[in-house]
C-alpha cells in the first residue's frame, strides 16, 4: 500500500513527519488521536485494546489522549490488533512515536519542572493562538526577569535561591516562543489590579510596564486591560488560558493552573463555555489601541 492509498484519516501522519517544528507533545496527541480512530474503526473496546498490551482501559485512554509516551512493543501490538499490517504504514507510526517520545527544549529543566506544567509547555509550543486571562500575575510569556523573580519567590517561599533562579531561567527561555519564525499569536486580557501590584518594588514594576509597552508593538501580541469598571458579568474570577492549534487533530484546550497542579479541559462544552467568557472579557475590556496610553499613565504614577 502506498501513501496515496492510505485511509484519508492517516494522511496527516506523513505531514507531521515532514514538519520538524512540531514538538513532541503535539506529535503525541496526534498519534493518540489516530490510534483512537483505528480502534473505533475496528470496533474494538478500550478494555480489549488494554488487554492486548498487557494493560488496562485506563492506559489506552491515556495513550489516546496523548498524556503519556509510547513504548514500541505496545505500539506494535496495537497496530497489529487494528489490522495495520502494511510495513510502510507501520513505519510512519513508529517514526511519529519516536518524535512523540523525544525530549522538548524544557527537558534541561527537569530538575525543577513539575509534570503538570511540562504538558502546558508542550501545548504552548504547538499552539497557533494563545488566549489568556490573568487576575493576579502578568502572563509568564510577558514577564521581565526581575518581575519573574519576585512572583516566583511568592510561589516558592521556602525554596533555595538556586531553584528560584532555575525556574526564572525556564520562564525566560519559554519566551523565545514569541519571537520564533512561526510564533503563535498571544492575546492576553489582564485585570487592572495585576498592573497596580508593584511586585519587586516600584522600580521593578516600572521596568515591567515599559517592557509591556515594547511587547504590544509586536505583531503577534495583543494586550487588553480589564479596568475595575468591568462588571462581574464579564470577569471570570480565576485565571485561565485557551490554546488553539492549526492542526485539525488537536482540539482546543483550556488550561486552568492551580497552586500545585493544573486542569486541562478539551470537551467541547467546556471549551465553548470558557471561550464565551473570554469573548465577553475582550468586549468589555479596554480596546488594544488604548493599552499603550494606559501603561504610560501607570508608569507616570510610579514616578
Amino acid at each position: 500500500m502506498t501513501a496515496m492509498s492510505r485511509p484519508e484519516g492517516e494522511l496527516s501522519i506523513a505531514r507531521y513527519l515532514q514538519e520538524p517544528q512540531v514538538g513532541p507533545t503535539a506529535a503525541r496527541i496526534v498519534l493518540g488521536a489516530q490510534l483512537r480512530k483505528l480502534r473505533v474503526g475496528a470496533g474494538i473496546s478500550r478494555e480489549a485494546a488494554g488487554t492486548a498490551i498487557r494493560g488496562s482501559h485506563a492506559k489506552i485512554t491515556r495513550l489516546e489522549r496523548g498524556q503519556v509516551g509510547f513504548k514500541r512493543p505496545d505500539l506494535v501490538d496495537l497496530l497489529t490488533l487494528y489490522q495495520v499490517l502494511d510495513p510502510e504504514r507501520r513505519d510512519d507510526y513508529f517514526a511519529l512515536a519516536d518524535q512523540a517520545n523525544s525530549s522538548g527544549w524544557w527537558h534541561e529543566y527537569s530538575d525543577v519542572l513539575e509534570d503538570w506544567f511540562e504538558l502546558h509547555l508542550g501545548l504552548e509550543e504547538a499552539a497557533a493562538l494563545i488566549r489568556t486571562y490573568q487576575v493576579q500575575f502578568l502572563p509568564g510569556l510577558l514577564q521581565t526577569e526581575e518581575y519573574a523573580h519576585a512572583v516566583t519567590r511568592i510561589g516558592y517561599p521556602n525554596a533555595p535561591q538556586t531553584k528560584v533562579d532555575r525556574l526564572v531561567a525556564l520562564r525566560m527561555d519559554r519566551q523565545r516562543l514569541l519571537t520564533r519564525t512561526d510564533a503563535p499569536r498571544l492575546w492576553a486580557v489582564v485585570d487592572e489590579a495585576v498592573l497596580r501590584r508593584p511586585f519587586g518594588g516600584r522600580e521593578v514594576m516600572a521596568a515591567q510596564l515599559r517592557s509591556l509597552l515594547k511587547a504590544v508593538e509586536m505583531p503577534n501580541v495583543t494586550l487588553q486591560i480589564a479596568p475595575f469598571s468591568v462588571g462581574a458579568n464579564a470577569a471570570a474570577g480565576a485565571p485561565f488560558s485557551i490554546l488553539r492549534f492549526a492542526e485539525p487533530e488537536l482540539p482546543d484546550k483550556v488550561y486552568l493552573e492551580q497552586l500545585t497542579s493544573a486542569l486541562y479541559l478539551d470537551k467541547q462544552e467546556s471549551v465553548d463555555q470558557y471561550t464565551a467568557v473570554m469573548d465577553r472579557l475582550c468586549t468589555e475590556a479596554n480596546t488594544p489601541s488604548e493599552t499603550a496610553d494606559f501603561l504610560t499613565r501607570l508608569i507616570d504614577d510610579l514616578g
